[in-house]
């Protein structure tokens, strides 16, 4: 894709504290998975798109938990969503709601119809596989009959 004024404008995230931030466009499609809070125990007060950028922050840095700025929730508090999220298929579903919301907006089908997979994606063993593929040999000498 090329960049022209109207989709640089589009993906620009000036406006975010890092660019990792899920814009607001982004976040209109996933907030309505948010697990709602519970009826019992102490009330919520942890913004969930707070929790959200923060993941994706450790997404895009690649970064140790530990090293999660300041400014977004407690470690603890954003590993403990993560997990949870994971665990109960949250992550899974918000990543297919944007993927979709990509594809369509590039013209495309919201769900792909084929899958693409090159050697560098492929585990595959050195030096050329296990040796299966070679033919026994011919024994030579005669075999004994009891």
């Amino acid at each position: 894709m090329a960049w022209t004024k109207l989709t640089r404008k589009q993906y620009e995230r000036s406006g975010s504290r890092y660019a990792s931030d899920a814009t607001d466009a982004e976040w209109g499609l996933i907030a309505s998975l948010m697990p709602a809070p519970r009826r019992i125990g102490r009330p919520r007060t942890t913004d969930l798109r707070d929790v959200f950028d923060a993941i994706l922050y450790i997404a895009a840095r690649g970064c140790q938990w530990r090293m999660l700025p300041n400014d977004f929730p407690p470690v603890s508090t954003v590993r403990r969503y993560f997990y949870d999220w994971r665990n109960n298929g949250l992550l899974h579903e918000m990543n297919r709601h944007l993927v979709a919301a990509a594809r369509q907006a590039e013209g495309r089908a919201a769900d792909p119809s084929a899958d693409v997979i090159d050697s560098q994606s492929v585990k595959t063993t050195e030096s050329g596989g296990s040796g299966d593929m070679t033919p026994p040999s011919a024994s030579t000498g005669a075999s004994a009959t009891l």
